[in-house]
Parts: structure tokens; C-alpha cells; sequence
């Protein structure tokens, strides 16, 4: 059975006549009388009752026509699907992120997006902001939201915020005794304090790594972690520094720490949206951009 074979007999069944179905289905009735012979002929069945007038479904023709409106059903709702998709209000978009701008991103821009596009399905892929471009130039990822650098040929870039790189210390540390919260430092003047970092494969260490060599210092290293997260708190809470973006200088750290600016370092890794140059972005992708940079500005504003 094919789809024209089940729309046609279906409708011979609804007219009850091959006359009525042929005028109905805009097609010559010898034709469509034809095509009913070769079905039955194939099964080796009728189909109608043809001695009664409407014509009369068979036992066969029952159990044929049952098929036939569950195939015409699951290709109606196909069809439909496929309509929604061609009009970009449903899919799937493959979102990469870090786990830390996903605890902070998320939880305002999803409500948003959830309630404009409430077909398109999120499959979440969380990753270091190092690897994530790597993911997308692989076809892997759709959309990545990432502090990095804008520098890859085959990406496009979207600003979505700014950072700030700069040390955090505990309030214990030998830095919080000297300077005020929010003075520019240098990194040098934190030469002999003892630092947490994120492990390779993070934004922030690439930058991290490239700092110290300039300044040809060897931090102390406390602690190496995956999680910017366990990393700011282990340093809250031991005294110790750590370097980070501004935007994690939250009320956490304005309570148990300090943060300061490096001076003369201008940070080349910003918050963008990156998906592949050549790519046509779906309409609820290119909306998620908007969304997740107007509520971190919302968020700034507030803060």
C-alpha cells in the first residue's frame, strides 16, 4: 500500500462509487477503476461489494481501510511536523556552553525562549569555552555561547558581553590587606600569593597561562579543578587567588573576597555566540541570541 493507493481507495470508500471518487479526486474514472483492480488483484481480494449500491466495504476492505487511515494519519501529522520545522517553529538546536555561564545564562533566558518556542526542543552540550569552537567548527554543536576569541575564519561571531579579567582573592588573602576592592592591579603584585585554577581546556586558563609566562612568574598552585564554581569558593574561603572574568565577582564574592581589574591587560576573549560562517541559522536560534544577551544586560543593570 502507498499513500495514493490509500488516499484513492479511501475516498471510493466515503463516495461509494468510483464515479463519485474520481470527480472528488479530480482524476478519469477508468483510471481509477484500474488502480482498485490492480490492488485486489495483488491481494487477491475485493475490496467493495460492487452489487450494492453505494458500494459496500468487505471484510477485507475493512481491515485494508483501517491501514489506510492509520498511514494517512502518521503522514498527515509528518507533514505537519515538517511545515512547523520549514517554518522554524519547531526543532532541535545543539546549545554548547560551560557549565558556569550555563548556571548563570539559563535560568533567565530559558523561560523566555521556553514560552516563545515551546516546540523546539534544547540538547545541552557542556563543555570548557576552549573547546567549544572545535565543536562547532565538527558539526557537533549548532550554537555555542563561549568567553573566546573572535578569531576563527570559519565561525561567526556575535558579542553578547564583555569581560573584565581579573585576580579574585579571599579575604584572607595578602592581597585583600593592601588594596581596595576594585583597584587595578598588576599581576606581578600578586606574584606571591597562591592561586586555584581551572584545569586546561578552560578560557580562563589559556589566559592564565599566557599572563604568567609574559610576566615570567610560576604561580603556587593550591588547587586545579574543572569547576569555576569549586574554584572561587575554594579560594574564598583559603585565602587564596584566582583569576576570573567580572562577571563571577557576584554578591558571593563581594561578601567573603575582593576583586581586582589586572591593569594593562586587555582581555581578547569576550561572551559571544559562535555557529559556523556558512550556517542559516533558524529563526528560534538567532532569537535565543537576543534573548540571552538582553537579560544578561538586564542582569548587569540590576546587579
Amino acid at each position: 500500500m502507498n499513500l495514493k493507493q490509500a488516499h484513492y481507495i479511501r475516498t471510493i470508500a466515503q463516495e461509494g462509487s468510483i464515479t463519485g471518487a474520481a470527480k472528488k479526486l479530480y482524476v478519469s474514472q477508468p483510471s481509477l477503476s484500474q488502480m482498485l483492480k490492480q490492488v485486489e488483484g495483488e491481494l487477491g481480494l475485493a475490496l467493495f461489494d460492487r452489487s450494492v449500491s453505494p458500494f459496500c466495504l468487505t471484510y477485507a476492505g475493512e481491515k485494508y481501510l483501517q491501514a489506510a487511515e492509520v498511514i494517512l494519519a502518521v503522514h498527515e501529522r509528518l507533514e505537519n511536523q515538517m511545515q512547523e520545522i520549514r517554518e522554524e517553529n519547531s526543532g532541535r538546536l545543539r546549545l554548547g556552553i560551560s557549565v558556569q555561564r550555563a548556571m548563570q545564562v539559563l535560568p533567565l533566558a530559558l523561560p523566555w525562549f521556553a514560552a516563545q518556542f515551546p516546540h523546539v526542543t534544547l540538547e545541552l552540550i557542556e563543555r570548557g569555552s576552549a573547546d567549544l569552537e572545535e565543536l562547532v567548527v565538527q558539526g557537533k554543536v549548532d550554537l555555542a555561547l563561549a568567553a573566546i576569541e573572535s578569531t576563527s575564519p570559519r565561525l561567526a561571531y556575535e558579542l553578547i558581553e564583555e569581560e573584565v579579567i581579573g585576580i579574585l582573592a579571599g579575604k584572607h588573602a595578602g592581597l585583600a590587606s593592601k588594596y581596595p576592592n576594585g583597584t587595578p592591579i598588576s599581576l606581578d603584585m600578586a606574584g606571591e600569593e597562591t592561586f586555584v585554577c581551572l584545569k586546561k581546556g578552560h578560557s580562563i586558563r589559556i589566559v592564565q597561562d599566557d599572563l604568567f609566562r609574559r610576566c615570567g612568574l610560576e604561580p603556587n598552585i593550591l588547587l586545579e579543578t574543572d569547576s569555576l564554581e569549586v574554584a572561587r569558593r575554594v579560594a574564598l574561603g583559603t585565602g587564596s587567588c584566582m583569576l576570573c572574568s567580572n562577571i563571577y565577582a557576584d554578591d558571593l564574592v563581594r561578601r567573603q573576597g575582593v576583586f581586582y581589574p589586572l591593569r594593562g591587560h586587555e582581555n581578547p576573549r569576550h561572551f559571544y555566540a559562535c555557529y559556523p560562517k556558512d550556517a542559516d541559522l533558524p529563526h528560534y536560534a538567532r532569537e535565543l541570541i537576543q534573548i540571552v544577551t538582553r537579560v544578561l544586560r538586564q542582569a548587569s543593570l540590576g546587579a
